[in-house]
């Protein structure tokens, strides 16, 4: 395996949509519903987001961004875009829309949230923000499965190397 397929979700992880929430005028008035109301594409980049995506690419893996708008602010979906596109560019025509993570094909799955199938996902899921990963545990745990996969050797006639990752990585 050269190089990983790699889905990265949006808010909570790449766009900083807590401290948005947090510092919105609003935020602790009853009815408060964030997710409705917040310009989508004025969100800082979460801390480490820019450097790790910068990190992964020079890996050489192949990155997309997996996203959930909420169904009930249609204009979010372009303000995803947006901000794609002023602090992401190299993702442009590389980001999915799915309330359904679990459909996704790949290996990795960068993800803060638990409620749209990413623990059903194929491949590895990285609860991002729980149990301390962060951005920089994200790169450092991606560096270490492609060691691991440059000196591992398949034992048995017809088995594939991406069937391997170390047990304290695999999500099932």
């Amino acid at each position: 395996m050269n190089k990983l397929i790699i889905y990265i979700d949006m808010d909570g992880v790449l766009a900083n949509f807590g401290k948005a929430a947090e510092e919105h005028p609003d935020n602790g008035t009853i009815g408060y519903e964030p997710d409705l109301i917040l310009d989508f594409s004025k969100f800082e980049p979460m801390p480490g987001a820019i450097n790790a995506v910068k990190e992964l690419t020079e890996m050489g893996h192949d990155l997309f961004i997996a996203t959930t708008p909420p169904w009930d602010h249609p204009d979010s979906w372009a303000q995803k875009r947006t901000w794609v596109l002023e602090h992401l560019p190299q993702f442009k025509k590389r980001m999915f829309l799915t309330h359904r993570k679990d459909l996704l094909k790949g290996e990795i799955l960068i993800d803060d949230s638990s409620s749209r199938g990413q623990a059903e996902f194929e491949g590895t899921w990285f609860h991002f923000g729980k149990n301390g990963i962060d951005w920089k545990y994200v790169v450092e745990g991606i560096r270490g499965i492609m060691q691991v996969e440059k000196t591992w050797e398949p034992k048995e006639v017809g088995s594939e190397k991406s069937d391997f990752l170390p047990h304290n990585l695999k999500n099932k």
